[in-house]
Parts: structure tokens; sequence; C-alpha cells
């Protein structure tokens, strides 16, 4: 016997449209004024900045796009919806970023090796411009950040930006009242640190995800002790738990109950719970009585 049920999602993909796209305009603006000021003011710490903003933008498309196809509905082709598209999203965005820092990184070492002279008031006004830009962004998404991965790529990189582009103001003073020319190619070298700090778990938890991989927060371990402990249950076997999207996580389960499957109140309460302790929204529970006769071909750990 097997059950499926389904559950309210309290963490079903949220409609971010609005912070999207304000953020979007906001930081498109903000792109062709850095990028402007940077070429005139011959200074990489802006260009390198405003190309890491616009890495933002596309980002920002990318996961927007995503938001939206995680919330369409079932198809017989799609049996899951398009949930998953929010995973690919975070991954793209993390190895796009990645790419952008090398070639920042290397453009500063030219610097350092050919340094030019920058305009220190022209950096300190526009990299201004960009803390309250950046941090206004990074508010539309503070609500999400904890639930979704999506989201909380977008949040991260533009808080990244924020403090990125505060690095700049500093070394717009530095050189103003110092003279001293290589903290333009240093403050690039920072926000390549920056990025690929920001960057990297995000990366991590995308692949892992990407590859079916058990999410962040929830121990195999914990859950299959749980399920074990439930009265009647003599066995666990072929338990699997994967991320259906960026914000929900689907368990499937043998469960061994030689007295058979008490009533469907018994599968809705241990759904509740899964969701309730392990923030497991999605289980399908499959029930088996243990008949020797007729083996469970999934039942050895090495059996997928």
């Amino acid at each position: 016997m097997s059950a499926h049920h389904h559950h309210d999602h309290s963490h079903a993909p949220k409609n971010y449209n609005r912070a999207f796209i304000i953020g979007i305009i906001l930081n498109s603006g903000f792109v062709a004024i850095e990028a402007t000021y940077g070429i005139f003011a011959n200074s990489l710490a802006l260009l390198a900045d405003a190309g890491h903003n616009l890495s933002d933008v596309l980002g920002l498309f990318l996961a927007w796009g995503a938001s939206i196809l995680s919330r369409r509905l079932p198809s017989t082709s799609h049996t899951y919806g398009l949930r998953r598209s929010s995973i690919l999203a975070a991954l793209f965005n993390a190895i796009f970023l990645l790419l952008v820092t090398g070639g920042i990184g290397w453009e500063a070492v030219q610097r350092f090796l050919a340094p030019s002279s920058v305009e220190g008031i022209t950096i300190i006004s526009v990299a201004a411009v960009g803390i309250v830009i950046n941090t206004a962004t990074a508010l539309l998404f503070v609500s999400g950040r904890k639930s979704d991965l999506n989201i909380r790529g977008a949040f991260l990189h533009m808080a990244a930006d924020a403090l990125v582009s505060l690095g700049v103001v500093l070394a717009g003073i530095a050189i103003l009242t110092t003279g001293w020319l290589w903290f333009d190619p240093v403050v690039s070298l920072i926000i390549v640190a920056v990025i690929v700090f920001g960057t990297w778990q995000l990366l991590l938890e995308s692949i892992n995800l990407a590859l079916d991989g058990v999410p962040s927060g929830i121990e195999l371990v914990a859950v299959r002790t749980y399920l074990e402990q439930r009265e009647g249950v003599t066995e666990v076997h072929d338990l699997h738990i994967w991320a259906m999207s960026t914000t929900e996580t689907a368990l499937t389960v043998h469960l061994v109950m030689p007295s058979g499957c008490p009533d469907d109140r018994f599968l809705t309460q241990l759904c509740g719970e899964l969701h309730h302790l392990f923030d497991i929204d999605h289980a399908t529970i499959q029930v088996e009585i243990g008949d020797r006769n007729y083996p469970c071909t999934l039942a050895p750990h090495h059996r997928v």
C-alpha cells in the first residue's frame, strides 16, 4: 500500500515580481551611470563594480524568470511543474558570477603592472550612489533570503554590492589623500574576494540540489530515526530526500509495518510532522507488511 499526501506548502515559491522589476530598473540605470563615469575617471574599480552590477542585472533577470517558472502548474510532460528551474537559476548565477571575477582579477593584476591616474572625486560620488541603490535592492529580497536559495542569491549579491561600493568610496578617499594609485587595483581585488566569498556557498548548495542531494539543514539520519520510531514500524528502507525547487523538499520512503497501514489518519499525521520537524513538504510513503515471500527489491541500501 502506498500513499501520497500533499500539504499546504508554506514554503511554496512566492511572487517577487515587483521586487525584481524595481531591482532591475534601479541597477540597470546605475550600471550605465557607473560605466560611463568609470571610463571618464579611468577607474578600474568603478568599471569592475559596473561589470559586477551588470552581471547582477542579468542574474536578477534569470532569477526572476525562474521564480515565474517555478509557479507553473504541473502538466502531463512535467508532473512536478517547472519548480526545478529555480535550482538551475541559482547554479547558473553562481557560475556566471565566478567567471566575471576572473576577468576582474586579471585586469586588476594588469593595472598593478601599469598604474594609471584616476579621478578620486568621481569614484567617491558614483560609488556613494551605488551604496544607496544596492542597499535598497537588497532590502527588496530580505524577507525571502532564508527560505529560498534563488532569492537568497539575489539578496546576497545586492548586499555584497553595497559593501563593495563602500570599498570603492574608501579607495577614492585614499587616492585623494595619498596619491597612491595602487589603491584602485587593490579595491578591484577586494571586489573579487567579496564576490567569490559570497558566491562559493551558493555554488556548492545549488550543485548539491541539482544533483538531488539532501538539502542543507536536513539530516537524513535524523529523518530515518524519526520514521523508525513510529508506532508499528519495524524497518525503513528506500528513503530518498531531494529538492523539488529552492523552496520545497520531497521525500519517498518504504515503511515496513507487519500489521499493515493503520489508516489515513496515520499518514496525514506523519506527513504533517515531517513538514513541521524537517521542513519536508511533499512526502510519498509506501507501506509494506514485510512478507518474506515477496521481498522488496529496493530494501538494500545500495539499491536505488
